[in-house]
């Protein structure tokens, strides 16, 4: 069971587990539960997706309850977040890659309910692209559910330091702590893309349902500034204060600081 931090933070207060596999299990039931209802009302379901470390275990989750209590994806539509630019879909540091080994490959969603943004478009292509990618989620009426990591710069996607509020699918600047947190992926610096598409704030705060959640204590910091900090496109996080429908899903390291500032 979940243990509440008593301390309100923002319109609901994060949801704590003890460690990261119990938080990640959590999330993947809230994503499967969403899923049986919308199969129960005959509709589709509009999942927006994250990648890199955080929900890989969240994905690992959704993988057992499909192959071993028959949660089935047919009826689940998928927009990822972001991905590197420029980098084929084929190259296995791509976000397409990731998908497809951690996700895609093992459950039964439909090939063509998956987007990602490709990013094999020519620097004058880019922005037609973008709109077309923000087009497509409208056509399907939104994202009803966003899950999100957060970087420890405070970025959600590739959303960095200074993004607008009101910003949606484009093609951004990589901050230099972002890019230094990639090189285990990359192996050097040199390797790391400068640039990526990423869907924007404004789109993400439009999703009916948006889970964020933040594991390791090399999250603690950023998560107690994003809670509790002010509001500020500084820390692109910290909007979500203001959203009623954001639920936190920490483990005890990522709520290390926060836990400390209840004590004071």
């Amino acid at each position: 069971m979940p243990i509440k931090i008593s301390k309100h933070i923002q319109t609901k207060a994060p949801t704590l587990f003890p460690d990261a596999d119990q938080a990640s299990v959590y999330a993947a039931q809230q994503i499967a539960e969403l899923i049986h209802q919308k199969q129960r009302e005959g509709n589709q379901v509009t999942l927006g997706l994250a990648t890199g470390n955080t929900p890989k275990k969240v994905y690992q989750e959704l993988i057992r309850l499909h192959k071993n209590e028959g949660l089935s994806f047919q009826n689940v539509i998928t927009f990822n977040l972001d991905e590197y630019y420029p980098i084929g879909p084929d190259n296995d540091q791509s976000y397409t890659y990731f998908m497809r080994h951690n996700l895609f490959d093992h459950i039964d969603i439909q090939q063509e309910n998956i987007y990602i943004p490709q990013t094999n478009s020519t620097p004058q292509e880019v922005a037609k692209y973008c709109q077309a990618y923000e087009d497509k989620i409208a056509e399907y009426g939104g994202l009803d559910l966003q899950l999100l990591g957060i970087g420890r710069n405070g970025h959600i996607g590739f959303n960095e330091p200074g993004s607008s509020f009101e910003s949606t699918t484009r093609l951004v600047n990589l901050h230099p702590l972002t890019r230094e947190d990639a090189i285990a992926q990359f192996g050097t610096i040199d390797k790391v893309p400068h640039q990526a598409i990423s869907i924007g704030i404004h789109t993400i705060m439009q999703a009916k349902r948006i889970l964020l959640l933040a594991l390791g204590e090399r999250k603690s910091e950023i998560m107690n500034k994003a809670l509790s900090g002010e509001i500020s496109v500084d820390i692109p996080a910290s909007i979500l204060q203001t959203m009623s429908q954001v639920e936190y899903i920490l483990d005890q390291e990522a709520a290390v600081l926060i836990q400390e500032e209840d004590r004071v």
